[in-house]
């Protein structure tokens, strides 16, 4: 058994690896924490300036507290030659151990918050705006779920979880190529979950409540999204970061092997009115 305060809990994620895109604030850094108050160790991606380092420091020191691992790379996920540097570096970390890669996590929010059409067409998104907000927020899932899977790193009945949003279905201003990189997500999530299935591997997109998160603050109109989900909510309140990475533990519990391919949501009922 392993302990959690006062409280002794089953250790089915005890030993077990994270692989977090997105670890350093937000959703990805409190699932971090979270993880490794259950014994999971963490290899953490994220992209930061000096600036901003301090945060990772603050997730790292609370990983190493709960006699967790923690292994961060300061790299832009999307870059393919850093991506597979990376996992050539973590097969050999623990490539021939029983305990791999349990959870992979995508939580990158990294995109353009552009409109399609306005009346100055130099403010419009680009080609290559979009073409980024996609690869970043969607496509570099399944390129990091390939190369994980190739170098026989998933460990066994492993999770694979990413983080939608009510935009992916939904109208906000400006926030188009985003939405259609939510979209784009759930869709990959889809055939991953069908693809690796025969492997025991599970995938599922987690679709947020509004969350007062770093990515929240750039969209613009932020103040109008957070009014009307205080007062969608049945609970007239916010979701949290703990209410994602709480979900997240549930969810990696062995009776939730049947669950995948699907879109779930953990925002307290906040879509029921």
């Amino acid at each position: 058994m392993f302990k959690e305060g006062n409280m002794e809990i089953n250790n089915w994620l005890k030993d077990e690896w994270a692989l977090i895109l997105g670890s350093s604030s937000g959703f990805g850094g409190e699932v971090s924490k979270k993880l490794s108050e259950y014994g999971v160790n963490i290899i953490g991606i994220h992209l930061d300036r000096k600036g901003t380092m301090q945060n990772v420091e603050e997730i790292v020191q609370h990983i190493e507290k709960n006699d967790s691992k923690a292994k961060f790379y300061n790299i832009n996920a999307a870059d393919e030659q850093k991506r597979k540097d990376c996992l050539d570096e973590i097969y050999e970390l623990i490539g021939k151990d029983d305990k791999k890669i349990k959870i992979l996590l995508h939580s990158l929010a990294f995109g353009s918050l552009k409109p399609y059409v306005s009346n100055d067409s130099q403010q419009n998104v680009t080609q290559k705006n979009m073409e980024m907000t996609l690869d970043v927020m969607a496509n570099s899932l399944v390129y990091w779920t390939q190369d994980i899977y190739s170098r026989d790193l998933f460990s066994k009945n492993a999770r694979i979880y990413a983080m939608s949003s009510a935009g992916s279905r939904k109208i906000w201003p400006t926030y188009g190529p985003v939405s259609a990189a939510k979209s784009a997500l759930e869709s990959h999530i889809r055939q991953i979950a069908v693809e690796l299935a025969p492997e025991g591997i599970t995938a599922n997109s987690l679709c947020a409540g509004v969350t007062l998160t770093p990515a929240l603050e750039k969209i613009p109109g932020n103040k109008e999204i957070v009014d009307g989900a205080l007062k969608a909510n049945p609970s007239k309140r916010l979701t949290l970061p703990g209410d994602i990475s709480g979900s997240i533990v549930a969810l990696s519990h062995p009776g939730a092997d049947w669950i995948t391919g699907n879109v779930i949501r953990i925002d307290g009922g906040e879509e029921l009115s």
